[in-house]
């Protein structure tokens, strides 16, 4: 009858939305795809993305959230749409409130871009709230207490950087180096190498199961297949641990740097504090391999991943739900 609240995280690689009183519901891949002629919508989530680079002309596979913000506006709407009507959330006689969130240093008119998409899928009240925080909440930190607690939230687009105290981020950075950039990393790391040109998904395939950015972190092989750029043929090779740290070395000293920054910019007292807790890593980009042990080394602080990166965000937004009353004496941004 009466329609439930929801908490959206709506990301660049993967969109996850929690209703109240039933966890998490839906964890699909952002991506769209369209009928080039007609603009017609063909299919969204999962089935969707088993077409990105596999369509013929006519087709095409589009992300439309980059770097965490909106870069198509009418696709992102669509996407929202079928999602939440596909979770069939709507009350006879009210609509959902949203609790949406953002990376911490997005404009005044993406906030808005993103807001209006959400409440033109369906949404009464869009409440917007900033990723690091909730990433923090979903994690498990009290950040409500007079302590500092710092949080690095690598998602697809977007890496925020964030120190915390009272309910709030005192320190935060957001920076465009993310899992995508990895791909795309070691996507020209094999053009350049080997001459031969593979596709976003291979690319995320050796992400996942060979990447290291801890020197000797892991040693693994994998086998992957392409297209000659000289002969135009298939051709197949193999690449190891060792080459894929190589490649993401500059990319993973870019979040080191920012990590860093932050917590030059953070309160003495607070700085202890986090000496003691250590830091958090949540977000997609906390799985790969020895990237804890490489912001251990260079921060000089204790670093912790959380127990499920991925979701972080999605729990936190389904806590915030459960309090939404007292959030919405305050207003959000």
């Amino acid at each position: 009858m009466f329609a439930r609240d929801i908490g959206i995280d709506l990301g660049t690689a993967n969109v996850l939305i929690h209703v109240k009183g039933k966890g998490i519901v839906l964890n699909e891949p952002s991506v769209v795809a369209l009928d080039k002629n007609s603009g017609k919508v063909l299919a969204v989530g999962e089935e969707a993305r088993r077409m990105v680079g596999r369509t013929p002309g006519n087709i095409v596979a589009i992300r439309p959230l980059k770097d965490g913000v909106i870069a198509d506006f009418e696709v992102t709407e669509a996407m929202l749409k079928h999602f939440i009507n596909k979770l069939n959330v709507k009350g006879l006689l009210s609509k959902p409130r949203m609790l949406i969130c953002c990376p911490t240093n997005i404009t005044s008119v993406e906030q808005k871009a993103i807001r209006e998409a959400a409440e033109k899928s369906g949404g009464k009240n869009v409440f917007l709230e900033e990723e690091p925080k909730v990433a923090a909440i979903g994690a498990g930190m009290d950040i409500f207490q007079p302590y500092g607690n710092m949080v690095v939230d690598i998602g697809g687009g977007t890496t925020d950087v964030a120190v915390l105290s009272m309910g709030d981020i005192v320190t935060a950075s957001s920076i465009k180096m993310a899992g995508d950039k990895f791909d795309l990393e070691i996507l020209n790391y094999i053009k350049r190498e080997y001459k031969m040109l593979i596709g976003e998904r291979t690319a995320e395939d050796i992400k996942i199961n060979v990447a290291t950015v801890f020197p000797g972190g892991r040693n693994e092989e994998i086998s992957i297949r392409g297209r000659d750029m000289v002969t135009g043929l298939p051709r197949t090779i193999t690449v190891n641990s060792k080459e894929v740290e190589e490649a993401l070395r500059e990319s993973v000293a870019v979040i080191v740097q920012a990590a860093k920054s932050v917590l030059e910019r953070t309160p003495p007292e607070l700085s202890a504090d986090i000496i003691d807790r250590g830091v958090i890593l949540t977000g997609g980009g906390a799985l790969l391999n020895g990237l804890d042990q490489l912001l251990a080394e260079e921060l000089k602080v204790p670093v912790l991943v959380a127990e499920a990166p991925m979701d972080c965000v999605a729990i936190g937004t389904g806590i915030m739900l459960d309090n939404m009353d007292r959030l919405s004496n305050k207003k959000l941004v």
